[in-house]
């Protein structure tokens, strides 16, 4: 035996739900060869410990078939997700962490974000929703590759659709093609319950959700309705986009929601010719912003052809090409992202009982007497702050 031919068995070994070898993805580490004898660690980054499993007895079996007597796998895999402690109101219960996804401006790269991030968190051994809560722009169906799927209903809740090791559900999935929604406010907030009460999500460790731009009646009715554990705002370089996001991660302070970080969409330009990256848009402009709100840039994604070719065809880049730039560094900002989560649970979670509205059912909070009703309850204010 070899450390080549060791090399080349593993190079077979897929790793679990993606088309490359853990060889490929760098996952291979430490190789030792005695004679006929093996021994190496594979780091990876799912917490599963199917997965663990699975790449311990393929990798076995295949060093054995080139020649190996004796293999000795150690897999390195980091510690399983822990039990949201949030607390306050959640009509969602059996999904034990929700990552809200927002911007203050559309345009932005915002479902792009959420696919990316939502396949980085799955891959990374996570049971993963995602909710496409942006209900006049319901584009995540197209970029998941089920835009002509439709969900089962199951008596009176619906199923998600699964993709890409995910689980899905979007209004887009709903409608017919091309079909327009003319709905005030009080539908949207109706619609966002919904899905969070009559989808029959799995117990997932996380859901994501890909929220309508701005700070409106939808971040609103999410945050009320489930404990928000983290949000991740998302924007572009220029300085039109900043000053949107700046209203966003201020609706996060406002709503007591943490800030897992920004990603900087058309952070630079990756020529697909020469693999040299130009920053034609400005990269790094966010930096002040992540200062004054106390949190930080987790991602540059650069302007990279794959990426949109990927949205239009529904094919995700960090599931088909997971070793591209842009995919990488998706992948580094869901570990930073689940970094984050596990440190709030393990400080207490969050609590939304703040967020709650304080009037009357039955009366607008913006009334007259709404707000007399509000300020005997709860000592001033109308209840829209």
């Amino acid at each position: 035996m070899t450390e080549e031919i060791v090399k080349s068995a593993l190079s077979k070994v897929m790793y679990p739900g993606f088309t490359k070898d853990i060889v490929t993805f760098g996952f291979v580490k430490d190789i030792v060869v005695n004679g006929n004898d093996t021994s190496f660690t594979v780091e990876i980054t799912s917490s599963a410990p199917e997965v663990a499993q699975q790449i311990k007895d393929e990798a076995t079996e295949a060093l054995k078939s080139a020649g190996a007597a004796n293999v000795t796998v150690n897999v390195k895999a980091p510690q399983m997700p822990r039990e949201s402690s949030s607390h306050g109101k959640n009509i969602a219960p059996q999904v034990k962490n929700f990552l809200m996804v927002s911007s203050g401006k559309g345009g932005v790269g915002k479902s792009t974000t959420s696919v990316n991030i939502a396949i980085a968190l799955a891959a990374q051994g996570k049971k993963v929703g995602l909710l496409d809560a942006d209900i006049y722009g319901p584009n995540v169906p197209r970029m998941m590759g089920v835009s002509d799927v439709k969900p089962e209903v199951n008596g009176n809740k619906v199923l998600p659709i699964k993709a890409y090791g995910i689980e899905m559900m979007s209004m887009g999935s709903l409608m017919e093609d091309g079909q327009s929604l003319i709905w005030r406010g009080a539908m949207i907030m109706k619609a966002i319950e919904q899905f969070l009460r009559d989808i029959l999500w799995s117990e997932l460790d996380v859901l994501v959700i890909d929220m309508p731009p701005g700070t409106g009646d939808a971040q609103l009715t999410l945050a009320q309705s489930v404990p928000v554990t983290a949000g991740l705002t998302v924007t572009t370089p220029q300085g039109v986009s900043l000053d949107d996001s700046r209203r966003s991660l201020d609706m996060f302070k406002k709503l007591n929601i943490p800030i897992a970080g920004i990603i900087e969409n058309m952070s630079g330009f990756i020529a697909p010719d020469t693999g040299v990256e130009y920053d034609i848009f400005g990269k790094g402009t966010s930096t002040p912003m992540a200062k004054e709100f106390d949190t930080q840039i987790i991602a540059e994604i650069p302007i990279e052809p794959s990426i949109r070719t990927g949205g239009d065809e529904g094919k995700p880049i960090t599931f088909v090409d997971p070793s591209s730039e842009s995919a990488k560094r998706y992948m580094k900002a869901a570990e930073s992202i689940w970094n984050t989560i596990e440190e709030i649970n393990a400080n207490g979670g969050v609590d939304n009982q703040s967020v709650q509205p304080t009037t009357p059912p039955g009366v607008s909070a913006c009334s007259t007497g709404g707000a007399s009703a509000s300020k005997e309850q709860s000592g001033g204010g109308c209840g829209c702050s």
